[in-house]
């Protein structure tokens, strides 16, 4: 019998997020003795509450499992998340969490590049997006790359490899929500468009952009303002701009 190798992820805010959404997956949870504020009895309680076994730990031990990063004196032994299916994307958005606001969902159209894709899952998980689709052909899946780059980021926030965008973006339509499609020749700008209602930002691969399919199926398209000589941005910074965008529209 096969078993399941478990991963490290760090920080506050992202321990205790799992805690909340998959506690079940986290296996262990080690933090610094020198740590004994208020956020961290929080996580403590978090953990005691799903029974997740705690411990206390010195700080040079903590720096060897995962390095010279900024992990807060906070570290989850945790099982990977594995990839979503259509049908689990489906069920999150007709049943979220009571605390969830409307869904916020990043759709990468054939992004090729692993550390790309491990940036745009890390800045989906800080904008609290609920996942990141991509097609499962011609475009890179989740892997080793793409979870280091994402920091953790990877066992927060699920990534769903779908076999035909097209139809995952009226499926995503017919659950109600807005698809918005980044272009840099669009009329409008992000900010001149309301995104705080359930929306799908969608943006295309480095270099080639949306396909026209893909584009097609957007309700709108938007751009980001550059003033440089640069006519277009990386794909992982255009999506990070985006999320904020649609966050600072959520809490204004």
């Amino acid at each position: 019998m096969s078993v399941t190798a478990t991963e490290f992820i760090y920080g506050i805010h992202t321990v205790q997020a799992l805690l909340m959404r998959d506690p079940v997956r986290v296996v262990r949870l080690f933090v610094i003795r020198a740590r004994d504020d208020v956020r961290v009895s929080a996580l403590l309680e978090a953990a005691a509450k799903v029974a997740c076994p705690v411990d206390r730990i010195e700080a040079v031990r903590l720096e060897r499992m995962v390095g010279a990063v900024v992990h807060q004196g906070v570290v989850a032994e945790v099982r990977p998340l594995a990839p979503w299916n259509e049908d689990q994307l489906a069920n999150a958005l007709a049943n979220p969490l009571p605390s969830a606001g409307p869904p916020l969902l990043l759709v990468l159209d054939g992004v090729q590049d692993p550390h790309n894709l491990g940036a745009c899952l890390r800045t989906a998980d800080a904008c609290g997006a609920l996942a990141v689709i991509t097609p499962k052909d011609r475009a890179v899946q989740l892997n080793a790359t793409v979870r280091k780059v994402a920091a953790g980021a990877a066992d927060t926030t699920p990534v769903v490899a779908v076999t035909n965008l097209a139809r995952c973006l009226r499926d995503l339509k017919d659950a109600g929500l807005w698809i918005i499609g980044a272009e840099a020749s669009a009329a409008k700008r992000a900010d001149q468009v309301d995104l705080k209602g359930p929306t799908a930002l969608v943006l295309g691969a480095e270099g080639s952009g949306l396909r026209q399919l893909t584009r097609q199926h957007c309700d709108l398209l938007v751009t980001l303002p550059a003033l440089g000589a640069v006519e277009s941005l990386n794909v992982s910074v255009a999506a990070g701009m985006l999320l904020y965008e649609a966050l600072r529209q959520r809490y204004s």
